[in-house]
């Protein structure tokens, strides 16, 4: 018997007007947004269904928005379906989603916590000082050769996420991944693309970022996991609340490493993936690792309906 697991996406995903329909449609949704709207202390629901996509864009309220959007797809996908994961997993923001739908944490504390996470990540480092860029055809050792290379003569440049096959995300010192989109060919990369971002994310240059959010962390209760959450840094499911504080603080400054992620989750026996929250993003990858698996993208209301967990 195949398992499945529900997945999570990160930042990247969000549009303006996502979740929408969901909102209109489900009861249980609309009471996430409003709850999110309610502890925030002002309308992210607004800035969700209306924009302008540049505040929507802005890293503290990206990763609240996608959280909330990515929760209330749950809650009417738990609403219409009885359908039990037997793991979680989320990409790098989205890991918190997946927490939520653990029962690692709650709703409350996530949406908090990352709206700080937002609001810090973006303050860790002045911006044009860094930035990221993803390089596409590379071999993931060649290209940490070049980033080991680059950073001690240019500036500092570290893998960020490894996201699938053929595509890894490199994150550091504005000059440092400038020199690895110069020389990416030197890895076997037949493309390397700068990325508009607000900073750069999952690298040692978040230091700072990290050792503020640990602090908030150590602050919120993190309960034992319902189903295991496989973490973003070291690819292995935890069930353990009490290890969830450490591996969130890490996750800021280590790579995501999705593709370790996904193959982790095919050798526990997943076969059916369900991604819950805006986009696509996610199946992409995950056909990209496994072609042979299943996967669901449950990400407007049509699909909460039409989902069918056989």
């Amino acid at each position: 018997m195949g398992k499945t697991a529900f997945v999570f996406p990160g930042q990247g995903a969000q549009e303006v007007g996502m979740g929408r329909d969901v909102c209109e449609a489900f009861e249980s949704s609309r009471r996430v947004i409003d709850l999110a709207d309610e502890l925030l202390g002002f309308r992210l629901s607004e800035i969700i269904f209306e924009g302008p996509e540049d505040q929507l864009r802005l890293t503290a309220n990206t990763q609240p928005a996608l959280l909330t959007v990515s929760v209330a797809l749950l809650e009417a996908l738990r609403e219409r379906s009885a359908v039990r994961p037997d793991f979680v997993a989320g990409h790098s923001l989205g890991e918190y989603s997946a927490l939520v739908a653990a029962g690692v944490l709650a709703f409350e504390d996530a949406v908090r916590l990352v709206r700080r996470r937002g609001e810090l990540m973006e303050e860790a480092v002045p911006a044009g000082r860094g930035t990221m860029a993803a390089v596409l055809g590379a071999e993931r050792e060649a290209l940490e050769a070049l980033c080991r290379d680059v950073s001690a003569t240019v500036g500092l440049v570290e893998l960020a996420n490894v996201n699938c096959p053929g595509q890894i995300v490199v994150s550091g010192t504005s000059e440092g991944v400038g020199e690895v989109v110069r020389r990416g060919g030197e890895a076997g990369a037949r493309r390397v693309v700068p990325l508009e971002v607000s900073g750069p994310f999952h690298c040692s240059l978040m230091k700072p970022a990290a050792e503020k959010l640990a602090a908030e962390l150590a602050a919120v209760r993190f309960r034992d996991a319902d189903v295991p959450v496989v973490a973003n840094v070291d690819a292995r499911p935890e069930t353990r609340g009490d290890r969830w504080p450490a591996l969130l603080a890490e996750q800021v400054v280590s790579p995501v490493l999705w593709e370790d992620c996904v193959r982790r989750l095919l050798a526990e026996g997943v076969d059916t993936f369900v991604e819950i929250g805006p986009g696509t993003v996610l199946a992409g990858l995950i056909r990209k690792i496994d072609r042979s698996v299943r996967v669901v993208s449950v990400n407007n209301a049509e699909a909460v309906r039409s989902f069918d967990p056989a």
